[in-house]
């Protein structure tokens, strides 16, 4: 059996913890920061962990990470 090949865009986006769940970054950090608060901001920069609805679609996607 060949091996699977890994999203390439997915690859970059995510990451899996030691315990196993897949980590990720937040969106609305990009652009237009005038109007966000330092405190929205600062939030916006921190990882999150995917939702649990989601996180076997990601793994489909990342199969060896």
């Amino acid at each position: 059996m060949p091996k699977m090949k890994s999203n390439s865009g997915a690859k970059k986006r995510f990451k899996k913890t030691g315990s196993g769940k897949i980590k990720r970054k937040k969106a609305f950090k990009s652009h237009i920061l005038t109007k966000k608060s330092s405190k929205r901001k600062n939030e916006l920069g921190k990882s999150t962990l995917v939702h649990d609805a989601d996180v076997s679609r990601v793994k489909d996607l990342i199969p060896y990470s």
